[in-house]
Parts: structure tokens; sequence; C-alpha cells
């Protein structure tokens, strides 16, 4: 399925000739001529790559010749990689910010033009030359970008024996229509819900339900479908639905919205729109107003069926209908009529166990119920039972309106660069609560991002992408921190992801027997895995490894996995061992690992230090080592130029000074259980892209440097079990000027000290924070009177503080604020009538016993 990815894989190719292969190295290297050859080449492919998704489905020959281009283009991204490498190192040999020491160690002997890096070109462009001659053959065009053109017709009649478990959810939507509306526009009831949930059947029990037919004049059911929102053609396909005897031949919409107001003129009606993808708000707009115009306005309803929140909010301006699985109940119900005939399952009460397993494996989708039901149906054999329900849905044969192709229409809805990172969700195990942070690092470490556009950041393009999955239903938030969110995947959407990655992504449980050698990412998560399986010793194209579980007792398979990675995997990207790992240490020969990008070592807690080649891998953009008991980071640190994100455990006193010009690119700073740090170094004020900050169980930190206030990038700031730090930051003589900083999210937990906020900091970032929290704070006293010029505050929590008495007065201007949380302050006595206005209706008070009422 990863033919898709080719545009993606082009598309990062040609940016990084563009940002990474400057005019200076194609001189150094004298590549010049190779590297425009290999523009010119990639451009004219990725012209017609459109054209060739499309077609590949009909086409093996085809097919298998984008798979050779895939190969292709994977290898010039990894020699365009190894050209950034090599400019990292003269970057950093010239850098006057890094030690002369370093940059010593790190100037390269020799002519660069020795390396071998011109001919690894020349190959790429010459496999691509032998290829071309048959990509020719196939006469691609050039072709808009609409990649997703698909036609599923649906109509209004329904069956009530296929249907079970929605008389609830046809109440509701009933009285929705039913209840009067005062907006201008028309009532909008867009159903919500991943494939296969049953949004189209709901929409047909309302329309044929018969209070509906008594309220409305006019009944009009159209299926859209497709990407395009095509306005004759739906025009069109409402007069067919209302009037077969109408003749509407005419394409133009002056004539058909003449016709279409003929019908309807003053009659009320009800339009259910099926199966709606297009984005495009004008052409909805301008769908809306024409049928404004055609009388029976107060009373008429549209109802829509959709896969994307985004949609939704474009369709309606009031809260969607997000449609939930069926009860388990309920599903049982539907199985037993798809799996047997008439009253069987009495008969076999052996297979009745093991089809409630089967069922609980749907997770309440209705088709994915039937899809399973029907491969049974009429089978009684125990064994083709309990293969299917040991059997992932994802590797079952299925037909194009089962559970699996009605789900990969929304996967080919993706962009393709969408489609790549939606891919690598697969690697992570079923029920798993996803961070975004830690996703969005993983997609950066592959290079799966689009280029970020000015005043953004790469981890910016990360949480679009996520956002792009949550409207559109592939995964649901969890919790919000802030800074971060976690979230979840229904199994029946990682069957999905695990299906279309089979090519690219494998989970290794036991020994595979017959695996692609050209998989680009692992993961090992099999608790009794001992070994390293054979099959994976021939691999050489690997570029991320997750160790998520793998056996406990063997300290054989940690060290074998990382020797894989050193000699084998030469353009890895990224390492994560989050399971318990006994490696005491890493080996030095790690630094050849020289394209790493993200290094996870949080399993690693017996690990005491790093090697003294660490400095070498200069792409590093992620090192998460806490909880990893370091007496001291390794030195030469300030080579890793690229760092972007780095968690530590330290157990000296202090950190080494950070200098003027290191770490410039650092997004996220965490100390984590640094349990006899003191005191920050002064030069943090250097981290000038600094966005997050995050102290863990720093049980002797006892403040914060005032040149934090030098942060102005600074966004989220969590300060969590550091039981003797005071924040208390007054402005003195020196600050003339009120700095004016970024911050967004503070979070303050469990310290003993903490008597007041932050005045330099909140005040600083008085337009723009818009969430604290505090909690477990035993001598936390007041809230400040200057908070209620935090003008942005939305969320305000304040849990388990005992000595807080009261609220500060004018909190009424804190018109924004949306979520006023207060648990467990026995002495707070809170005046609030003042404060209790139009604009605070919608704060959500949460209380407790403990806290008096207000």
């Amino acid at each position: 399925m990863a033919e898709a990815f080719l545009s993606a894989i082009a598309a990062t190719v040609l940016e990084q000739i563009a940002t990474v292969v400057s005019e200076e190295i194609r001189m150094a290297y004298n590549v010049r001529n190779d590297i425009e050859k290999l523009k010119e080449t990639m451009s004219r492919i990725q012209a017609v790559l459109l054209d060739a998704e499309r077609q590949q489905h009909e086409n093996e020959s085809l097919r298998r010749c984008m798979w050779k281009l895939k190969e292709i283009f994977y290898d010039a991204e990894d020699v365009i990689d190894d050209f950034k490498c090599k400019s990292l190192r003269e970057q950093v040999a010239h850098d006057h910010n890094i030690s002369k020491k370093v940059r010593a160690l790190t100037k390269v002997p020799g002519r660069p033009s020795s390396l071998k890096l011109p001919g690894k070109l020349k190959d790429i462009n010459n496999r691509l030359n032998e290829l071309a001659t048959e990509w020719d053959s196939f006469n691609l065009q050039q072709c808009r970008e609409n990649r997703h053109d698909f036609y599923t017709e649906t109509h209004s009649s329904v069956n009530s024996w296929d249907v079970c478990g929605r008389d609830e959810d046809k109440e509701k939507i009933v009285r929705l229509l039913m209840k009067p509306s005062e907006d201008q526009n028309f009532p909008v009831v867009c159903i919500v819900g991943i494939g296969g949930l049953g949004k189209t059947t709901v929409a047909k029990l309302v329309y044929n339900d018969d209070r509906v037919i008594c309220y409305f004049d006019v009944k009009i059911w159209v299926s859209v479908s497709g990407e395009e929102f095509d306005l004759p053609r739906l025009l069109k396909l409402m007069i067919r639905s209302i009037s077969k005897e109408e003749k509407c031949d005419t394409s133009t919409v002056e004539a058909l919205q003449h016709c279409l107001r003929d019908i309807l003129i003053y009659k009320s009606f009800l339009l259910v729109l099926d199966g709606v993808w297009s984005e495009n708000q004008a052409s909805w707009i301008h769908l809306r107003d024409l049928l404004s115009s055609m009388g029976g306005l107060p009373k008429s309803r549209i109802i829509v069926t959709i896969r994307s929140m985004k949609v939704a909010s474009i369709m309606s301006s009031v809260e969607p209908y997000e449609l939930k699985g069926l009860l388990f109940e309920d599903c049982l119900i539907l199985f037993k009529k798809w799996a047997f005939r008439d009253d069987d399952e009495q008969q076999h009460p052996n297979l009745m166990r093991i089809g409630m397993e089967i069922v609980e494996k749907c997770e309440g989708v209705p088709l994915a119920v039937k899809t399973l039901g029907k491969q049974l149906f009429t089978n009684t054999k125990e064994f083709d039972w309990q293969f299917i329900r040991e059997c992932e849905i994802w590797r079952l044969e299925q037909s194009k309106d089962d559970i699996l192709p009605v789900l990969k229409f929304s996967y080919d809805h993706l962009s393709s660069h969408l489609q790549q990172c939606f891919t690598l969700l697969s690697l992570y195990k079923k029920n798993e609560i996803y961070h975004s942070h830690e996703v969005i690092q993983l997609w950066m470490a592959n290079g799966l991002l689009e280029q970020p556009k000015e005043e953004q950041e790469w981890e910016d393009v990360g949480d679009r992408y996520l956002n792009e999955l949550l409207w559109r239903c592939f995964i649901q938030k969890e919790t919000d921190y802030g800074n971060y969110f976690t979230f979840k995947m229904h199994n029946l959407i990682h069957d999905l992801a695990l299906y279309v990655s089979q090519k690219e992504c494998i989970t290794v449980k036991c020994d595979p027997k017959a695996v692609d050698k050209n998989v680009r990412h692992l993961s090992f998560c099999g608790s009794k895995l001992l070994r390293v399986p054979e099959a994976l010793k021939d691999f050489k194209n690997v570029r991320t490894v997750l160790v998520q579980e793998v056996s406990e007792e063997s300290k054989r398979i940690h060290e074998s996995i990382i020797d894989l990675c050193v000699s084998n995997f030469k353009h890895l990207r990224a390492l994560r061992l989050r399971c318990y790992s006994p490696l005491t240490t890493l080996p030095n020969s790690i630094c050849s690992l020289k394209h790493l990008r993200d290094l996870d070592l949080t399993g690693c807690r017996s690990m005491g230090k790093l090697p003294f080649s660490f400095y070498k891998l200069r792409c590093l953009q992620k090192l998460k080592i806490s909880g990893i008991p370091l007496k001291y980071l390794p030195d030469r640190m300030e080579s890793l130029i690229e760092l972007r994100h780095l968690e530590i455990t330290i157990k000296a006193k202090h950190l080494k000074e950070i200098r003027e010009g290191c770490w410039t690119r650092l997004q996220h700073l965490g100390l984590i259980e640094c349990d006899n740090l003191e005191c920050l170094p002064k030069g943090l004020q250097y981290l000038t892209s600094l966005r997050r900050l995050d102290l863990v169980s720093c049980s002797k930190l006892v403040s914060l440097p005032r040149s934090l206030i030098f942060l102005t990038r600074l966004e989220d700031l969590r300060v969590s079990s550091c039981k003797k730090i005071n924040l208390q930051m007054e402005p003195t003589e020196f600050d003339v000027k009120r700095p004016q900083l970024s911050l967004k999210t503070l979070s303050l937990w469990d310290s003993d000290e903490l008597k007041d906020f932050p005045r330099l900091l909140l005040q600083g970032s008085s337009s723009t924070l818009q969430q604290i929290q505090i909690g477990i704070c035993n001598n936390f006293e007041v809230l400040p009177t200057w908070l209620r010029n935090l003008t942005s505050l939305r969320k305000l929590e304040i849990l388990n503080c005992p000595k807080l008495s009261a609220l500060p007065e004018g909190m009424e201007r804190l018109t924004r604020l949306r979520q006023l949380t207060i648990k467990q302050c026995p002495n707070l006595s809170i005046r609030c009538r003042p404060y209790v206005g139009a604009d605070w209706r919608k704060i959500a008070h949460v209380q407790d016993r403990d806290t008096p009422e207000y």
C-alpha cells in the first residue's frame, strides 16, 4: 500500500536538495551536475505521480515499477542525508561558539571529494535512467491535486432486520429536527463517526420515521460521496429524488435551480446529504444560500453524514452528533443474525462462546460485526471460528463493502504526507495511549513532515497533522495537557494502519518467517522474545527501531538489538528503548549511527554513563535519558547543534554552564529526578528557541534563575515535586521595562515552599497565558490581585491547597475563563456572587465536600 508514499518521498527529497545541498557543498564534492540531474529527473516523475497512484490498482506492471521507484527515492533521500551529516560536521568544526577542543576533534583530514558520496549519487541517477524507459511507457499525464475520486451510491431504504441498538440515536436526531430554530440559516444536523459505524443507517431510520414523514412536505435523499461538492450534479440528484418525471438534462446551475424552486417553493423539506467529504466552504455556502431562497425555511432541515469534524464545522455552527459504537449486547444480536441461520446458535453453545470474543474485537462497529459474522455463516467448524478469533481483521479477505475497504476510503482521502505519518502509528501496540509530542518527534526523525512555513517550527507542522487526524476521526483525544495531549486509536483504525503499512512497518512478536527485507520500521513487542530473529539480520534499510516489550530476563537480546542497529542499520533515524533493559552502557560504536535523530533510553535505568563518542551523533534532534542516573553529561555535548528536545536525569549539584550560541534550536528541556541539583545555570537565557521547560522531582532545587525572563519564546513551564522551590520573582530596580513573554501554560505541583506565583513571568505573559494549574502546595496562601490582568486565561485549576483562603477581587474581568476547578481547599472562603455574570455562566465550577459552598 505504500506506493502512495511516492509523492511525499519525492517532495521530501526535492525539499532537501534545495535546503541541504548548498552551492558550497556542490562545489566541494564536485556534484553540481549530478544534483541538477537528480532534481530534474525526480521533478519530471513527481509531475505524473498522482496519475500513477490512480492507475496502479488496475496495472500490476505500474505498481511494480512504483515499488522500484520508491526504493530508489529512499536511497536518494539517504544520500542527501549523508551530505547533511558532512555539512553538520563542517559546521561544528567552524563554529566559534563551540569550544576549541571540540572543534579540533571534529575536523576531518583529507579532501572531501575523496569520499564515496559522489559515486552514490551517480549510482542513483543511473538506476533512475534504467527505469525511465519503463516509466515512460505508461504514458502518465499531469493531473490536478485530487487523488481521491471515488463514488459509493447509497439509497434511503432500510431493512429493520439488519439494524440493532440505534433506536436512541434515532429518537435524539428526530427531536433535533422537530426543535424550533431561531437560526437564519438551515439547521444542519451533522452525524459524525468512523466508517462502518452506522451513520447512513441512522440517517435512514430518521428519514423513514412516520413523524418525519408527516412533519416535512418533501423528503430528499442525495448520495454525495466523492471528494468534489459538484453543485450541478447535486441539484440534478435532488430534483430526481423528488420527481422522477421531471427532466433535468441541462447542466447550467441557473436552469437547475429554477427547476428545483418550482418544485420546492413554499414547501418544507428534509434533505439528507449522505457521505460528504468536501471541505470546500464556498461550495457549501453556495448550495445553502440557493436552498434558502426556496421558501419553507422555518421548518426545513438538513442531515449530513460525514467522517470529518472539520467538514462538520464548515457545514453547521451547532455541535455535531457524534455517533458512538453499539453496546456489546446489540453487537451480539447482530452477529447471530449474520453468522447463523435462524436460531441455530442455540445448537452450538461452544461456537457462541468463541463468537462473544469475536464480537469484542469489533468494539461496537456494526460493519465489522457483519464482516466477521458473514465469514462464518453456516460454518460450524470450531477450528475456523478460533481462526477468526485469533486472526487480525486486516489479514482476512474482504469484499469492497466490508469493514477494511470502507475504512480505507478515509485513508485514501489523506494527503500523501499524512498517509506516511499515519502508517507509523501501526508500530505502537493496540490500546496504546499515545503522547502527541512523542509521535511528532518520531515523524520528525523520519523526515515525514512538510517544510514549516515562516514563523513555524517543525513541531507546529506535526501538531497540524495530528489535529487533521483528530478532525477526521482517526484518533480520539484523551487528555489535554496544554503543551501536548494524549490520544488513543480505535482498534479497527489500528488494523487499518497495520494493513496500509505492511511493507513499511513490522511488529516483531516472535521469529517472523517471511518478511520483506526492504521494511523501514521495526517494533519489538513480545515479552517472550529472548533473541533477535535471524530473519532480521539481513535487513539493511531500517530507519526506526522501537523496543516496547521483550524478555526482561535476557540481557543478550538488548545487546544484540544494539549490535544489529550498529552493524546493519546505517541509516537508522530513531532508536527507542522504552521497556526495562539491563544494559549498563552503550558501545562506543554507537557513533557510527550518524543519521540518528531520536534516541530514547528511558528503559535503561542501570546505565551510569554515556560513551565518550556520544558527541559525534550530530544529527540528534531528541535525546531522552530521564530516569538514567547519570553522574554528568558527556563532554562536548554542545556539538549536538541540531538538538531540539532534551530530557535528562543528572546526579550532580550543578549543570555545566550553557555557552552563548549553544543549543540554539532547543525547544524542550526536561530535568527529571535530579535529586542533587541545587540551581539552574544562568546561561539558560541563551536557549533562545526554548518553548517548554519541565522541572520534575528536583528535590533540592530552590529557585529559578532570573535569566528565565529572557526566554521570550517560552510557552509552557511545569514544576512538579520540587519540594523546596519558591518561584517568587519580584521586579527589581533594574527591570526598567517589563519583559514581553509568551507563556501559555503554567503547572505547579507538590511544593512545600511555594507561597505565591512568579510575578515577573506571569505579568510578562498577561496577554498569552491561557492555563494555570496548581496542586498539593501546602503553604500556598493567596492568589495575587494582578491575576485579573491575565486577559487570555481560560482555565484555572486549584487542587489541595489547604492554606488558600480567598480569591482576589476583580476576577469578573477574566471574560475568557471557561473552567474554574477548586477542590480540597478547606479554608477557602469564596465570595463569588459579584463574579457570576453573563461572562461566567459557562464556567465549570468543580467542588467537593472539602471546599465550602459558594
